[in-house]
């Protein structure tokens, strides 16, 4: 084994890459002073591994890279390479030559490498062991060390022999595993009394634990149900659903009905509107007829009946008392006699006037739907002459064809312009084909772009609707962690240190006092202050259960506890008492506690004895001036401080208080619900939204392939059309040729052209006979109904 090859790149002096070759046997470096001959020795201390800044002559590590001079930048590191030959095996490592390369940065980073490959230093380390050479073997024996060496001490000495028998490299492995011996140690040390510790506390985590699972089955059982809910819910949902859309079928097909009948009742009414408003003049004359001769009717009643009351005031046999003369009675009612007769021949004239009048209006009646007959005749032969014409006109234009036909006929009877003609025509009908083919192709493919730009966009909102979605469901798994790690923190904090923990679930035990307390936020420092100890305290159901619970305590040696007794029976009149406190008169500032606080009836009682007598009150100044003129009340600060007429206590730097951590996690608790509640809701959405984004981008694929196939049919439609235009060309230019030899035939068109000017003659001769179009307007002026107004002079 022995030293090939040294690489050095940015090391000290060697700014450029610099490569020393090395034989085998001797090799000396020889130079004047400050050429780089140490820097050489030092190159090859550091790539084996030395960590000293002065052992490479330096003031720190980072010296080792180039600095720079006045016509050269300074470089970012320094790479140093040595490379070994390993034919001989000295190095356990399955190489014939071994390169160790070391690099280092500015910022201090280094990276080390055994070919090419990333390593540690302490894999140099234990490879270049074995072979006798490293960072801690004296092979390198820089300036002013052989003094030392010569002048060392035996001990010293002794070190030098037994690296160079190889017994240091076991001396270190053994200070090494002497080491890890007595780390170990320490390790097993406190692992026996965390052992000892866990063991202590392996009962009660036993009974939580059991606990625990009770809870997860129950919350299993309580999952379970509520799927189950869920999926009836959503047969009966569906069921409704169905039933729903039946009937919203059967009620689209009975609104079609409706709409149906609708546009009949429609159209018959505007039928009726229109016979209405014709017959509107004639009713309204008739109507005024009728309540004339009505009006005349109740005259002529009222004169009749006033006639034979007079009549009957005549015939009566009474004592006539002086009055006017008989006589003039009597002329007066020979008088009344005539008019009566007058009017009731008047109205027997009425009478016949009105039946004639009715007879005319049947007439006239007749004689309008005579009218309208010969009218809708004059109508139909109206569209007889009109259909006359236009077959006549029709005729004209067969015969303007024919006469075109006739003469494209004649030329394609011309053998020569036949041929050249009928090849034009090919040419430009396959021509104009492939030309509307490529624009069918433009027109069907103006819209592939559009519709492309539309499924991306739709596929952008799709996938920005994931996104977003995703990045909520993110959001919440965090809110949800958060609150699970806060729960669990809390729950820490609310775990017993002392001898409660023993009490958890025993029987009698009602739980922790602060779990069964509900007090207002900005009271829970004070009613804390004002229970003490007992806010922390468990709640037992009655002093037998307290006393069984103290001796448990004293027989397992768990430590001591503090206990709050339920009331009994006999003291249920108090456990609901939440109001004022009785028996006191009424405070001058503040509130009293238990109207601060709800508490569950089984411990209400107790609770109420607890707090008899506290006042929570703003400041310390409140406090003082209660207490002063109530010494037999205790006066508590929101912030904590009690003070009453023989005790006080509080101050600062106060804990929080179990009915702050136990609101605390009933408020994580609620918290977490919610998010857990609404992930619930999201999930589905989510993976409808990852449908619809899939469905987007499925159609962003197809309108990409359609996009595709119709470039492709454009590309062959255009190499089409350009073949096509020069067939066209050529058979043009033939055409124009023999476009001389058609003037002859010109003379056959005659005989079609005198046809059709004949046939133009006879459609202006039909167009110019005149018609009578008009309905009678004299049968329509008879048939106008029309009523007399009579007019009955009455007296």
């Amino acid at each position: 084994m022995h030293l090939k090859s040294l690489t050095l790149k940015g090391f000290k002096s060697f700014a450029s890459a610099t490569t020393l070759r090395l034989e085998p046997g001797i090799t000396c470096v020889v130079g004047p002073n400050g050429s780089g001959k140490s820097n050489v020795v030092d190159a090859i201390s550091w790539v084996l591994g030395e960590q000293g800044a002065k052992a490479l002559r330096g003031g720190k590590m980072e010296d080792v890279i180039f600095a720079g001079t006045s016509g050269r930048a300074p470089l970012g590191r320094a790479e140093v390479t040595l490379t070994i030959d390993n034919s001989d095996g000295a190095l356990p490592i399955e190489y014939s030559e071994v390169s160790i390369t070391r690099r280092m940065f500015r910022d201090g980073a280094g990276e080390y490498e055994i070919n090419g490959n990333s390593c540690r230093l302490l894999d140099i380390q234990e490879l270049l062991s074995d072979s006798g050479i490293g960072r801690e073997m004296h092979v390198i024996v820089g300036q002013g060390q052989l003094d030392s060496v010569l002048q060392s001490k035996p001990e010293d000495r002794r070190a030098y022999i037994e690296e160079a028998a190889g017994v240091l490299k076991h001396r270190k492995r053994k200070e090494k595993a002497l080491r890890k011996l007595d780390a170990m140690q320490a390790n097993l040390t406190r692992l026996t009394d965390l052992t000892a510790e866990l063991r202590r506390q392996l009962k009660p985590l036993g009974r939580q634990a059991e606990i625990a699972r009770r809870a997860q089955s129950v919350q299993s059982e309580l999952r379970d149900a509520r799927l189950r809910l869920a999926a009836d819910d959503v047969v009966t949902v569906r069921d409704q659903l169905a039933r729903e859309e039946a009937d919203e079928a059967s009620a689209r097909a009975r609104r079609a009905e409706v709409e149906e009948q609708l546009s009949v009742a429609r159209v018959e009414q505007e039928r009726l509107e229109t016979a209405l408003a014709q017959d509107a003049p004639r009713l309204a004359a008739a109507q005024d007829t009728w309540y004339r001769l009505s009006a005349l009717a109740e005259r002529l009643a009222g004169t009749v009946r006033l006639a034979q009351e007079r009549s009957r005031h005549l015939a009566d046999p009474q004592e006539r008392a002086p009055g006017r003369d008989p006589d003039e009675l009597d002329a007066e009612a020979d008088a009344i006699a005539e008019q009566e007769e007058e009017l009731v021949a008047a109205v027997a004239e009425a009478r016949r006037r009105l039946s004639d009048v009715l007879e005319e209006r049947a007439e006239h009646e007749k004689t309008l739907a005579a009218a309208e007959r010969a009218h809708m005749a004059a109508v139909r032969a109206l569209a007889d002459r009109k259909a006359g014409l236009a077959t006549l006109a029709g005729r004209a234009e067969a015969l303007r064809s024919g006469a075109a036909a006739t003469a494209d006929e004649i030329e394609r009877l011309s053998e020569a312009l036949a041929e050249a003609q009928e090849r034009t025509a090919v040419a430009e009908t396959e021509l104009e084909h492939a030309r509307d083919e490529l624009g069918t192709l433009d027109e069907g493919d103006s819209g592939i772009d559009e519709r492309r730009t539309q499924a991306a966009e739709a596929h952008e909102a799709a996938r920005a609707r994931v996104a977003e979605l995703v990045a909520r469901e993110r959001e919440l798994e965090q809110q949800r962690a958060h609150w699970r790690a806060r729960v669990d923190a809390l729950s820490v904090s609310l775990a017993r240190r002392d001898g409660s923990g023993e009490l958890v679930g025993a029987d009698g035990v009602l739980g922790p006092l602060s779990g069964l307390l509900t007090v207002e936020p900005e009271a829970r420092a004070a009613v804390a202050a004002a229970l003490g100890e007992l806010a922390d305290a468990l709640a037992v159901e009655s002093a037998d259960a307290a006393v069984s619970a103290l001796q448990l305590l004293r027989s397992r040696d768990a430590g001591r506890a503090s206990l709050v007794v339920a009331p009994g029976v006999q003291e249920s009149h108090i456990q609901g008492r939440t109001g004022p406190e009785s028996g006191f008169p009424e405070p001058p500032a503040g509130r009293w506690a238990l109207d601060l606080l709800r508490a569950d009836p089984s411990v209400a009682g107790s609770v109420a004895r607890l707090l008899h007598g506290v006042l929570v009150v703003d400041d310390l100044a409140a406090a003082r001036a209660v207490v002063a003129e109530h010494p037999e009340l205790t006066a508590v600060t929101r912030d904590g401080d009690v003070l009453g007429a023989a005790r006080a206590s509080g101050g600062s730097g106060a804990a929080s208080s179990a009915l702050d951590v136990q609101a605390a996690v009933n408020e994580a608790l609620e918290r977490r619900e919610a998010v857990e509640e609404e992930l619930a809701r999201l999930r589905p959405a989510i993976e409808g939204a990852r449908a619809e984004e899939a469905a987007r981008l499925a159609d962003v694929e197809a309108v990409r392939q359609v996009q595709n196939a119709a470039e492709s049919r454009r590309a062959a439609a255009a190499a089409q059309l350009g073949r096509l235009e020069e067939t066209v060309r050529s058979a043009t230019a033939e055409a124009q040729r023999l476009r001389e030899r058609r003037d002859a035939v010109e003379s056959r068109r005659s005989d079609a052209l005198l046809a059709l000017e004949a046939a133009e003659q006879q459609l202006a001769v039909a167009e110019d006979e005149p018609v009578d179009d008009e309905p009678d307007t004299e049968v329509l002026d008879a048939a106008a109904p029309h009523v007399d107004v009579l007019s009955v002079q009455t007296f």
